[in-house]
């Protein structure tokens, strides 16, 4: 077996334990439970991730983590293949291999997009079909057209998972422009066939938000917008994207990036750097002014089409020992916390010792709450076809999942996301139901009491590890629902 695929096969097996012996996380968790109901558009997102963890819900008849997380997992096992693929055609076999190694020792690649039910799963696959096309197009005239529409359809299925696909696409678009080798292709049909198929791709999210008051759009696009000025922040975004890709990784990975817009560079690099370029530049440079905050993992598409590059450059350094005991200490610590976080969650060997050291135990974020789904069934509060209220969509996410598909959750705010499409507050009018909150049983009264007519305090129940209590939960009987909060 070569060794690329035992690469492949034995960090996809890890991959999988890794996520049977974890619970969903809040985004996670809110993607399954709002996505119960299979939508042309999400308030959120693009459908494809949506659609993957619906999917695979259904095709196996369950929504345990390692079920719905399958999809995404099996993906980045492509997104190793294709990283290999394009590492070989810019330079050989060995600099496609150091290219996966480096991708999957990369914690917010390896870990978090690589497992856990995101966009940027099949946002990151998309990408890299996209690239490896647009390579092989612009290196072969014979069959340029077919690479063309190949990297158009890719294209597609990137922005069909997210919108910041944009920017990379955006960033293939500005290499052939400044390229002098390349930009003849502008007079030539290839590009515009691969923005026709990317556009019919695309066109189910533009009729969802249509008919939806462009609100996915109009959501994102809030996320730019700002009037303050924070000449430090695109430092402070900069910094975190390294601690999330490892500094260590981050640092020659930049090098690499700066390096292949050099006179001389060969053609394959400096299409890269550009692809890598508008996402990295657009979130630091936004984080200047935008009052929202900027999440480092957003800017990954462009460090994404780095790998080959910092493969190419590990493969011309195999024979420095440092290079290789730098990627065996990596390799390891990438192990080791893997292993602690999944005992952690599996067995609470750490007790409360966690939040002795941090200020907020996260271990209640890693485990499903199914403890609460528990409790109330066990007071018989709790039956299929029931509506349950929270008051925000994170906590509806966690809750939801919990509970299972056979009860509706409700989010009491304004700001409800998905779970104001699929469950409308106004369908439920005058209905009485269970209110789920973690603030304090006062906090939780005072708020419930604008959304109904009148309110009944209940035992509450908790979130658990095994014995050990993570958060306390109040029960509230809410009576006579209003749509609208008074």
């Amino acid at each position: 077996m070569p060794p690329i695929a035992v690469l492949i096969l034995i960090t996809t097996l890890l991959r999988l334990a890794f996520a049977a012996t974890t619970g969903l996380g809040v985004d996670e968790s809110y993607m399954v439970a709002a996505g119960r109901t299979l939508s042309l558009g999400y308030f959120d997102h693009p459908p494809a991730s949506w659609w993957l963890s619906w999917g695979a819900a259904h095709l196996f008849r369950s929504e345990a983590p390692v079920v719905v997380r399958l999809p995404f997992i099996l993906l980045f096992a492509l997104s190793q293949w294709l990283t290999y693929c394009i590492g070989r055609l810019i330079a050989d076999r060995r600099a496609g291999f150091w290219a996966v190694v480096a991708l999957n020792l990369s914690p917010v690649f390896g870990i978090t997009t690589g497992t856990w039910v995101l966009p940027d799963g099949p946002l990151d696959t998309a990408l890299l079909g996209a690239a490896l096309c647009l390579l092989h197009a612009l290196a072969d005239d014979r069959r340029a057209v077919r690479w063309w529409a190949g990297a158009g359809a890719c294209a597609g299925l990137a922005l069909f998972s997210k919108y910041t696909a944009v920017l990379t696409v955006g960033g293939a678009g500005l290499y052939l422009l400044f390229s002098p080798r390349d930009r003849t292709w502008l007079a030539r049909p290839g590009p515009y066939v691969a923005a026709a198929v990317a556009a019919f791709v695309f066109a189910p999210v533009l009729i969802w938000n249509a008919t939806h008051g462009w609100a996915s759009f109009a959501f994102q696009g809030d996320r730019a917008l700002g009037l303050r000025f924070q000449p430090w922040m695109p430092f402070a975004v900069l910094g975190g994207e390294a601690l999330f890709v490892l500094p260590w990784i981050w640092l020659p990975m930049m090098l690499l990036w700066i390096g292949a817009f050099r006179s001389g560079a060969p053609w394959t690099h400096r299409l890269l750097a550009w692809l890598a370029a508008p996402p990295i530049a657009a979130f630091a440079l936004i984080a200047a002014w935008s009052s929202q905050r900027i999440l480092f993992h957003w800017a990954a598409p462009g460090y994404l089409m780095l790998f080959p590059l910092l493969g190419e450059a590990i493969a011309a350094r195999l024979h420095q020992r440092r290079v290789l005991r730098s990627i065996a200490w990596t390799a390891g610590l990438v192990l080791a916390a893997l292993v602690i976080i999944s005992t952690q969650l599996t067995f609470d060997w750490l007790g409360g010792s966690v939040a002795a050291i941090m200020r907020k135990d996260p271990t209640d974020e890693g485990i499903n709450w199914t403890s609460i789904r528990d409790d109330l069934h066990r007071r018989d509060l709790l039956h299929d076809g029931d509506v349950v209220a929270v008051p925000n969509w994170r906590d509806a996410g966690k809750i939801a999942y919990a509970l299972g598909p056979n009860v509706t959750t409700i989010v009491l705010n304004r700001d409800a996301r998905q779970f104001g499409f699929v469950h409308p507050l106004g369908t439920y009018a005058g209905r009485d139901m269970l209110v789920l909150s973690m603030e304090p049983d006062q906090r939780a009264m005072n708020a419930a009491e604008r959304w109904f007519d009148a309110i009944g305090k209940l035992p509450g129940v908790s979130v658990r590890l095994d014995d050990r209590v993570l958060r306390q939960v109040t029960v509230l009987q809410g009576q006579g629902l209003h749509p609208i909060e008074r």
